[in-house]
């Protein structure tokens, strides 16, 4: 009996194998031939867009499906079936051929999605959210993976722009959500795209878009949220009536698939159910969730999009967004020590320069920004000397006060800083007085209506003090000599103490 246990084990060993399943926003991949539907700028023979463009447009877009090498990979922003035809062949002369594909066809939009397989399809079928051509079809195709189907939902959902008002993303959700209830019992399925949502959008709502009462279609209807917080690994593990977002598999700092500016957002998402971890069929390969990050896809100011210049397409660039992907296998899954999504405990902000390393999330209470400037800010608790730098402002408002889940810390050039933050709580304005420092002691404080001599770098003021300054931009630099006052200071560090402007605003000379 034994032998025979252990040989159906090895045996299942040999036969099982895994799937490389992806997720790319392409980036308004439209052709060269005329619709009536396509967006303004990709009108073909206007705005420089034509043919030889179109061209180079799916060889940048074959270049990175070729490098992902996914056995299946969801595409957004295909604008028709002619585009997916072209794209195929792109890839086929490239050698990484897709036998198999699928995409939505709803009349009159402007873009679909679509799949690209080695694996049978087995069935393809459309969702349909609204008539309403400005709505995109959800796309449900059903793959075998070595005799086990599996069902993958691509989707694309509203943008969250202008006037791109939650209860539009909660009609995707609910047609989702609908046809999820209506699978059999512990059916396989992953759910992917993008859904122009962030992972943490129900710490950080953006009111101006808020017409749903705090509610956030991706994570309250599909749902993927219990107490406030994320479905965790273990819980969905123990739980069929949650889903489970890979985005909580890797570290905080690499939580980004789209760029703006300095804002980077988690838009794309892969969604897995219980029934992807109960070594049964097709389970996820733990801790396999990725970004795909060549730095071909990367230029001096971030993510290297499709570029148009003086309204004129250049021929350079990809997409506006990093392709994601996970591995998934029939071997079982297999638990593993790694956490991400570590429960947040209670800190201050004197403790945080006692560590190096954040392992665990930790809460700031009634953190004051005494001073913002562009992405810069300082935050400083009541009774405290100093306060700790922040890059990345996404939220945070000079005058107030929050309760921030703290994610990431590290020290640049000798100064610490704040890198990555939620915000839980937003409280009323606070008075600002006494969180000035009186003199130079205590780095990351603000300083307030200083005056004194420049002079090579160096304040001298009338006591005596002599501290460096450092002007963000050099233009700012008074003369040698002159008499200037500061109204707002950051004390900094970069090889000894030294006083931060941020602002033509800040200061004047006398």
């Amino acid at each position: 009996m034994k032998i025979t246990t252990l040989f159906l084990f090895l045996i299942s060993l040999l036969i099982s194998s895994e799937v490389k399943i992806a997720s790319y926003n392409v980036e308004n991949l439209f052709d060269d031939v005329y619709n009536g539907s396509e967006y303004d700028e990709y009108i073909p023979s206007q705005h420089n867009y034509n043919t030889h463009m179109y061209n180079i447009k799916l060889q940048h877009t074959a270049e990175v499906i070729c490098d992902i090498d996914a056995d299946i990979i969801a595409l957004q922003e295909i604008e028709n079936q002619n585009v997916l035809k072209n794209l195929l062949s792109t890839l086929k002369k490239a050698g990484c051929a897709y036998k198999y594909s699928a995409i939505t066809t709803k009349r009159n939009a402007p873009i679909q999605v679509a799949l690209l397989s080695r694996k049978l399809i087995r069935h393809q079928n459309e969702l349909i959210v609204s008539p309403s051509s400005k709505v995109r079809n959800i796309l449900e195709v059903v793959v075998d993976i070595d005799g086990y189907p599996l069902h993958i939902f691509v989707n694309h959902w509203k943008s969250r722009g202008y006037r791109g008002f939650e209860s539009k993303r909660f009609k995707y959700a609910k047609t989702l959500k609908a046809r999820l209830d209506s699978l059999p019992k512990n059916s396989e399925y992953i759910i992917l795209g993008d859904f122009n949502t962030n992972y943490d959008a129900k710490i950080n709502i953006n009111k101006k878009i808020d017409d749903t009462n705090y509610k956030v279609a991706l994570l309250d209807i599909l749902p993927l949220i219990k107490d406030g917080r994320l479905a965790d690994e273990k819980l969905v593990q123990n739980s069929n009536k949650y889903l489970y977002d890979l985005w909580l598999e890797l570290p905080y700092s690499l939580r980004y698939s789209y760029k703006f500016f300095a804002n980077k957002s988690t838009l794309d998402h892969i969604i897995i159910p219980h029934s992807m971890f109960d070594k049964k069929a097709i389970d996820y390969k733990n801790d396999s969730f990725k970004v795909f990050r060549k730095a071909y896809l990367f230029n001096k100011y971030g993510i290297s999009h499709w570029q148009i210049k003086n309204g004129k397409h250049i021929g350079k660039g990809y997409s506006d967004h990093l392709p994601i992907y996970a591995i998934f296998t029939t071997s079982g899954y297999k638990n593993s020590i790694v956490n991400n999504n570590k429960k947040a405990s209670y800190s201050s902000i004197e403790k945080l320069y006692t560590i190096d390393k954040i392992t665990n999330p930790l809460i700031i209470k009634n953190a004051v920004v005494v001073l913002k400037r562009g992405n810069y800010a300082i935050i400083q608790q009541p009774n405290s000397k100093r306060g700790i730098f922040i890059y990345g402002t996404k939220g945070l408002k000079e005058k107030r006060a929050y309760d921030l889940q703290i994610n990431e810390i590290e020290a640049y050039k000798g100064l610490k800083e704040i890198k990555s933050f939620d915000i839980l709580q937003r409280y009323a304005k606070v008075e600002l007085k006494e969180f000035y420092a009186k003199d130079f002691r205590y780095i990351n404080s603000v300083i307030k209506d200083i005056t004194g001599i420049y002079r090579n770098g160096y304040l001298y003021t009338k006591n005596g003090a002599k501290i460096k300054i450092y002007f963000k931009n050099h233009k700012f630099k008074p003369k040698n000599n002159e008499r200037i006052k500061i109204y707002y200071g950051h004390i900094g560090y970069y090889n000894g103490k030294q006083i931060v402007i941020y602002s033509k605003k800040d200061f004047q000379v006398e």
